[in-house]
């Protein structure tokens, strides 16, 4: 006799359904190597939906209409791991050079739009908040907007309560602790609200159109740490998004173990003191 109240349990059938859907759904390739990762995952929302098998809870994610445990899936999913500065040599080329070639391209008082994507809890687009403040002396002279987005809405609630844990800012040099952070209790910091404000945060899909083409006349992405989970064809799909989205002569900078070069033709390479980034071609 079976037990009907035995534990489910993720085939290797079921982890390659799971990951063509979850591939075509967001772009992110799960090979076996993280089996372990994603069948504990995939156990613990069959578990919360009450499902009696992955069949039955598979079924349910494919046919529904809202969407609710597909973001729920994504949330649980995509790893979040950042703390303030981190790579902050990219920070260093921004505001030594990066931010200067752009301005000489904009009128005094023009536009200078950056995109940190993906946002995670918010770490990154606020560190280049602070970097731009503290760091470039002409940011009064711009109007600087700071876009941020994220596939996970979990992470986007996080960035926007700006709540933080001792070693998410223990990167930061105490000035800056002290200027721009209140303490929140139980070791974590407060961000100012004045930095959240001046963030715009948005849930995107890198390798979907239908969220990227509203981004345009960006002149600075930071995409760090995104592409590695993705396969040739979606790197490739995002490398042209973001392409699209910048401003001619506009710079990408990705992660420390990512190169463009790799990914895409568009882009030239552009090596500074401080980082190699990538840039679209200024056309004319």
């Amino acid at each position: 006799m079976t037990n009907s109240l035995a534990a489910p349990v993720i085939s290797d059938a079921d982890f390659q359904k799971f990951a063509e859907f979850f591939y075509r759904k967001t772009g992110i390739h799960f090979d076996d190597g993280k089996r372990y990762f994603v069948d504990k995952r995939l156990l613990e929302r069959i578990a919360a939906t009450g499902a009696e098998s992955f069949r039955a809870w598979f079924t349910a994610l494919r046919f529904e209409t809202q969407g609710g445990e597909l973001q729920r899936l994504v949330n649980a999913m995509t790893v979040n791991e950042t703390y303030f500065f981190r790579e902050a040599y990219q920070f260093d080329c921004m505001v030594r050079h990066l931010l200067d070639e752009i301005a000489a391209r904009k009128r005094p008082g023009g536009r200078i739009r950056i995109w940190s994507v993906p946002s995670s809890t918010g770490e990154e687009p606020y560190s280049i908040a602070i970097y731009l403040l503290e760091r470039w002396a002409r940011i009064d002279d711009y109007e600087v907007e700071i876009l941020s987005s994220d596939i996970d809405t979990d992470v986007l609630a996080a960035a926007q309560r700006g709540v933080y844990s001792a070693r998410s800012v223990a990167q930061l040099p105490p000035a800056y602790l002290e200027r721009y952070f209140t303490p929140a209790g139980d070791g974590e910091w407060r961000i100012a609200r004045e930095l959240v404000d001046a963030v715009e945060f948005s849930q995107v899909n890198l390798t979907h159109a239908a969220d990227t083409r509203r981004f345009r006349d960006i002149d600075l992405i930071f995409c760090r740490n995104l592409l590695i989970y993705f396969d040739d064809l979606s790197r490739r799909v995002a490398a042209e998004a973001m392409y699209d989205a910048l401003n001619p002569g506009g710079f990408v900078c990705l992660g420390h173990s990512e190169s463009m070069s790799r990914i895409c033709s568009l882009y030239t390479p552009r090596r500074f003191p401080d980082a190699m980034v990538y840039q679209r071609p200024l056309e004319g």
